[in-house]
């Protein structure tokens, strides 16, 4: 596991963009398409800005799989994950082939259509985040590590639903759906390459158990300490509670 630490969650966003531009340069130029996973959320804003300004890559040879979404959303929703992707990658970078989850639909249907999608080819970059209960997409805590499907229908902790209430998504936690679909903890893991974008203080003991912790379906992040190929981003905050940060 490679960590990196930056002052800010601006720098830090930049240096995760260059790091994703250049694996997704290497993947087009060896194979001419590349199929990646985006995160959502206050935490990838700053990284995806300055991925989309960059103007370098071959979008439209740009294959992008939705990570995760609230069930029951409208995308006219200011929470809603695909309207995210749609304004803040999709249309500045001109993607074409993306598979959004559809959370408006009929979830185990959609999980099944998005599934074999994603399945029927290797993943070559995975781009999450950590989240403050130590979920990795919406794989609260306790996570099921030993599912093999692609995506799942999943019940969102109290603690998940009060992070989207304080970043400032939804008026209360009454309005927080409670079920979501999540792309699996395995599923994540067979991507050849994964980046995780973790700023932010209240993030910092999260980012703690994932990092220096046993793996555990209590910190569902702390699987990611067993792919072979994960670079991990942190700004002073978020790696505060670190032993070695």
């Amino acid at each position: 596991m490679d960590v990196h630490l930056f002052d800010d969650p601006v720098s830090l966003g930049r240096a995760a963009a260059d790091r994703a531009a250049v694996v997704l340069a290497d993947v087009l130029a060896a194979r001419g398409a590349a199929r990646i996973i985006a995160a959502t959320g206050n935490s990838q804003i700053h990284f995806l800005t300055a991925l989309v300004a960059r103007g370098d890559l071959a979008w439209p040879d740009v294959e992008l799989f939705h990570l995760d979404e609230y069930i029951g959303l409208p995308i006219t929703h200011r929470a809603s994950f695909r309207r995210y992707l749609i304004d803040r990658l999709i249309t500045p970078t001109g993607i074409t082939a993306a598979h959004l989850l559809d959370g408006e639909q009929d979830p185990e249907l959609v999980c099944q259509t998005v599934g074999r999608a994603l399945a029927a080819a290797p993943v070559d970059l995975a781009c999450v985040g950590i989240g403050e209960n130590g979920h990795l997409a919406f794989n609260d805590p306790p996570a099921d590590f030993e599912t093999r499907e692609p995506y799942i229908v999943v019940t969102l902790d109290a603690a998940c639903r009060r992070q989207q209430v304080g970043e400032g998504w939804f008026p209360s936690l009454a309005d927080v759906p409670e079920r979501a679909i999540s792309m699996s903890v395995r599923q994540i893991l067979e991507a050849r390459r994964i980046l995780c974008i973790v700023p932010d203080q209240r993030k910092a003991e999260a980012v703690r158990a994932a990092l220096e912790g046993p793996v555990t379906p209590a910190v569902p992040a702390s699987i990611l300490q067993t792919h072979p190929d994960v670079t991990i981003f942190l700004d002073r905050g978020s790696a505060s509670l670190l032993a070695r940060p």
